[in-house]
């Protein structure tokens, strides 16, 4: 095993989610019973993170018991011959990719060259390890991201290369989407079990709520606490409100991730959707009220909104191995918003 990166997921990362301080206790009632992971040896990249955390304690739930997560500072996914030692030292029987390097729009725009090439290296030697080591199966995490900009909505798979990506989003939708290449062209070429996944927007406890990384809902919860706690009486909102969004609560995300590798297998791409549309305007009102913030709100007009519409199709997830997301958007952001109320420095702490 390698550097102590492996561990007996049982006794370590219970329902109480002891180990997993972004996280707040996980039902296990809510997974269902599953005899896929017990036998297996999972590798999870990105574990410590955001989804990472949610897909670890699905694993728990369902009874993985080898389970390796091990974080950026014990391996460098950039670096080929360490990936490769990664995967060659844990001979996984399933490898599930979640390690990233992501932010919002402001992101986006300061750093694009960093998230390319950090998520195209980091995919591509995943897989191309996982390829070699023969892993029997690797889930691939994409992005919506990489949808052209102006996509029918809701996006189906099939619309992936029907244009180029929203300008703010494009090198880190380009490098999602280099892997989706390679992963088929190595099913065709050499037979490798690997699959594709494009969640839409998440969002939950244990997100990131610092400004230099953070994405809406939770840029927006921050706002609006900031000002009610300092009497501000008003907060400043990038965009016009116009530009719309899906959302999708995290742990419905990792429900999804954990069936597609138990029960899926093809070439195809798969999005990870609600089928639920909202603008942004009407966002920023249920978060003002959920928070208690009664003051103005004032667009920034010389901000972007980032890519006018979002919304996929989720039927082929549906479909294929019977995803369906199950939490109310509003039930979701009161857990969002009491999460991050209780961990207001760890939730503000995490900048990668």
């Amino acid at each position: 095993m390698s550097g102590g990166a492996t561990r007996d997921a049982a006794p370590e990362l219970g329902c109480t989610g002891a180990l997993m301080p972004l996280v707040p206790p996980v039902a296990c009632s809510v997974w269902p019973v599953s005899s896929y992971w017990p036998a297996k040896r999972v590798l999870v990249t990105g574990g410590g993170g955001f989804l990472g955390q949610a897909v670890l304690a699905g694993l728990e739930a369902r009874g993985a018991r080898q389970v390796s997560a091990p974080r950026a500072a014990e391996v460098d996914l950039r670096d080929r011959t360490a990936t490769e030692s990664l995967v060659t030292d844990e001979s996984p029987d399933v490898i599930i990719h979640l390690a990233a390097s992501v932010g919002g729009i402001g992101a986006n725009r300061e750093r694009p060259a960093d998230l390319y090439l950090d998520n195209l290296l980091m995919g591509t030697h995943v897989l191309e390890a996982a390829r070699r080591a023969e892993t029997p199966k690797t889930v691939m995490l994409g992005t919506i991201c990489s949808y052209p900009k102006h996509t029918p909505v809701p996006f189906s798979e099939d619309s992936l290369w029907h244009g180029y990506p929203e300008e703010t989003n494009a090198p880190y939708g380009v490098a999602k989407l280099a892997q989706l290449t390679q992963m088929q062209a190595n099913r065709d070429q050499y037979g490798q079990s690997a699959i594709y996944l494009m969640p839409t927007n998440l969002y939950g406890p244990g997100d990131k709520f610092h400004p230099s990384v953070s994405h809406v809902i939770p840029a927006l919860i921050k706002k609006c606490v900031d000002a009610q706690e300092s009497g501000s009486d008003h907060i400043e909102v990038w965009g016009t409100g116009s530009a719309s969004r899906e959302f999708l609560f995290v742990d419905d995300a990792a429900e999804g991730v954990l069936l597609a590798a138990e029960h899926y297998d093809r070439a195809d791409p798969v999005n990870l959707g609600t089928d639920e549309e909202m603008p942004i305007r009407d966002l920023v009102g249920i978060i003002t009220e959920a928070v208690g913030f009664d003051g103005e709100v004032r667009w920034d007009t010389s901000k972007p909104d980032g890519q006018p519409r979002r919304r996929v199709d989720p039927s082929r997830a549906r479909e294929e191995f019977g995803f369906v997301a199950k939490v109310d958007f509003r039930e979701g952001l009161r857990r969002t918003i009491d999460w991050y109320r209780a961990n207001r420095d760890l939730a503000e702490s995490r900048t990668n």
